[in-house]
């Protein structure tokens, strides 16, 4: 006889407890509620994730990252990366208000664990230098290839995008309109012509 099967930590129980924590945080998320959105039991639950809430918290946030990956994948094979990069930062206009009242996960991870927790504030700081070290790389490759004229070293240029990204993701919960939100994006996408 077989005892009650293990819920592993598979994709798609982390992506249910992800969008908890994206829109109350981690602090203020209870386990109880995790576990509601999870459809499991407590046991089951630290049987999957032996460092509790934290080791949950970190896989949600690691998915973000493979988002992210995936888009790098993207980029890296486009002949056309600034459009791709534009519609990205266009993609924030078109999200519905309780998107833009979530802002990013992972932005929000950082200013929450800014005296919280150090290991969970770092993992989400990597994050965002390594979507800042995309974006750099991207523009080097558009400056490289003539589709990109402004010249400004590529660094500071993907330390311009990741500042947007994270502003636009504090912006756009304080002023939840996509019109004005595009008309902002498109003022700063402009650096990119």
């Amino acid at each position: 006889m077989k005892g009650r099967p293990t819920i592993y930590d598979n994709r798609e129980v982390v992506e249910k407890a992800q969008k908890v924590f994206w829109t109350r945080g981690f602090t203020a998320t209870s386990l109880e509620e995790v576990l509601t959105a999870m459809g499991i039991g407590s046991g089951s639950f630290y049987n999957a994730f032996k460092g509790g809430k934290k080791e949950l918290f970190s896989k949600a946030i690691q998915q973000r990252r493979e988002a992210f990956n995936e888009f790098k994948a993207a980029l890296d094979q486009s002949d056309a990366p600034m459009e791709l990069i534009k519609d990205f930062f266009r993609s924030i206009a078109r999200a519905d208000r309780q998107t833009h009242l979530q802002g990013c996960l992972i932005v929000n991870t950082v200013v929450e664990m800014a005296s919280l927790d150090a290991e969970l504030e770092e993992e989400a700081v990597t994050i965002l230098k390594e979507v800042e070290q995309m974006y750099t790389k991207a523009i080097r490759k558009a400056q490289k290839n003539g589709t990109l004229k402004n010249q400004t070293d590529p660094v500071i240029l993907g330390r311009y995008l990741i500042t947007l990204w994270n502003g636009m993701n504090v912006t756009r919960r304080m002023y939840p309109d996509n019109k004005i939100l595009l008309k902002q994006i498109e003022m700063q996408l402009e650096i990119l012509s």
